[in-house]
Parts: C-alpha cells; sequence; structure tokens
C-alpha cells in the first residue's frame, strides 16, 4: 500500500509534527476508531509514529457504540466514526470540541469466500434456478429461495443495523433489493463490520454485506471474492471524525496527519473516497 510518492511527501509534516520526548511522555491518546478502518488506521498511525515518535491508542468498534460511550464520558481523545450523524449528534450535545471533518466516503460490498461464486454458477447452471450470479446480492435471493423452498438455512453475515453504520447500508441494501424481509431468518449479525467480514468468510454462511476498506486488505484478499453493491442503493457512508473536549496535544496532531496528503493516499489504497477537505 505505500507508494514512493507518499515516502517522499513525509518530510514535509514532520516539522509540524516533531515534539520533545519528554513532552510526549504522558501523552498518549485513546482513539475511537470504526471497524471498517481497522487496517486502514493501522497503517497510518504506524506512519504517524514513525514521523513524529508519537504514539495513539486505537480502539476499534462499532461508531453507535463510540457514540453511548463517549456521550457517557469515555476517556477518548478522537473519534472517527462511520456515520456522521453520530459526530454531529454528540457534537449538537457539547460533547466534541467542533464539529469535526468528514474524511472520507466508504462503500458496501458483498464478501464470500474463494470458490463460491464459481460453485454457485455450477449449481444454477445445471438446475436452471437462481438469478444472474453478477447481481450483487445473486447469493442472497438464491438462499432466500432456497429457504422458501425446502427450509434450506444457508445464511450470511451483516453488522447490526443497531449500532454500525455499514449494518444500516446493508440493510438498505437488501430493502432496495426487496430481500430484508425474506432473508431476516438467514442473518447473522456481528458486532461491528470487522467481525461481519469474519463471519462472511467463515465456512457457516454464503457471505456477507461488509465494507469495501476491509477487502481491500491482504488478509481478507487472499480469502474472498467480493463484488461492489451500487452506492444509489443505500444513503451515502459518509465518514466524519472530531476531536474531543480533553484533546491532547498528540491527538490534535494525529487529527491534522489524518488530513495529510500521506495519510489522505493511505485511506484512497483501502478503496475510500476522500472530499476536499473543505467538504460541509
Amino acid at each position: 500500500m505505500r507508494s514512493l510518492k507518499r515516502q517522499l511527501s513525509r518530510w514535509l509534516l514532520i516539522a509540524g509534527l516533531a515534539v520533545a520526548p519528554a513532552a510526549m511522555a504522558n501523552d498518549v491518546p485513546r482513539v475511537a476508531v470504526a471497524s471498517s478502518l481497522q487496517f486502514a488506521l493501522t497503517e497510518i498511525a504506524e506512519d504517524f509514529q514513525d514521523e513524529s515518535g508519537r504514539q495513539v491508542i486505537l480502539s476499534m468498534g462499532s461508531s453507535g457504540n463510540f457514540r453511548r460511550q463517549i456521550a457517557q464520558g469515555a476517556p477518548f481523545e478522537l473519534f472517527l466514526s462511520a456515520n456522521e450523524g453520530y459526530v454531529q449528534a454528540l457534537h449538537a450535545a457539547g460533547k466534541t470540541r467542533d464539529a469535526g471533518v468528514r474524511y472520507v466516503r466508504g462503500r458496501l460490498v458483498w464478501l464470500q469466500r474463494k470458490g463460491r461464486a464459481a460453485e454457485r454458477a455450477k449449481r444454477q447452471a445445471s438446475d436452471g434456478t437462481g438469478p444472474p450470479p453478477e447481481a450483487p446480492l445473486a447469493a442472497v435471493a438464491a438462499a432466500v429461495k432456497a429457504w422458501q423452498a425446502d427450509g434450506t438455512r444457508a445464511r450470511f453475515a451483516l453488522a447490526n443495523p443497531d449500532h454500525a453504520p455499514y449494518g444500516v447500508a446493508a440493510r438498505q441494501a437488501l430493502e432496495h433489493a426487496r430481500l430484508w424481509d425474506q432473508s431476516q431468518p438467514l442473518q447473522v449479525m456481528g458486532e461491528n463490520v470487522a467481525q461481519a467480514s469474519r463471519f462472511a468468510l467463515s465456512a457457516d454462511t454464503r457471505g456477507g454485506l461488509v465494507a469495501y476498506s476491509l477487502v481491500r486488505s491482504p488478509a481478507l484478499a487472499e480469502q474472498g471474492d467480493y463484488v461492489l453493491i451500487p452506492e444509489q442503493w443505500h444513503a451515502p457512508l459518509h465518514q466524519r471524525m472530531a476531536l474531543l473536549p480533553g484533546a491532547g496535544d498528540t491527538a490534535k496532531a494525529f487529527y491534522a496527519y489524518l488530513q495529510s496528503a500521506p495519510a489522505r493516499q493511505v485511506f484512497k489504497d483501502y478503496g475510500f473516497a476522500v472530499p476536499a477537505m473543505d467538504a460541509p
């Protein structure tokens, strides 16, 4: 994921991020990070530490759960949400320093273990049933049809839409395809989208609806095949971040670094769309 262009541009940030070791000794902030950022933020945090000598502690989970924890006073200094509405709600409640910034837009994909698409196509060719394999939710439609026909239970994964933004998008995509109600007996809910991706690749499921940024990682790319879900099938996955009231110097520096060219390039490498930094 690392490019020569990123390496050459790093020197521009060092002067602004460098600090004396003594000042950093007790300044290691906790950062609440949406699980769709699991791989991208790990890489960015490593780059940040290489350049500045500063460390951050990344806590990965569902944005909705973090919103609740922050509202209750959890000691985070920076929040990167997969749903900008959660940051806006916290700001309205006086729980952030300001309205924050929109840093990326995510995408939703159907993910399944390698070889599953070929198996499905072969089965459909032999019995003449099911939707065309190129349809984004063909596997879900086929699973619903089998469940209704003979009770075959081919389950699939998604993040819990009660608190996970990618779960909300998954529900909206299924509703668009008129599959939400029919597929509910087959759904396996992950606590967050990273957990849903692990469920999607297990032997016990047909696949799952997960974040594009996760399947772009080498670890998942080796295990699964995916197809992008049309963005028109769900509300835009605008992701927003904001500093929290107790943010110290390292959190502020990391927040600035996340808006830098090298960090933005990492986001792009993991499949995120990066808006202009003056986006509302």
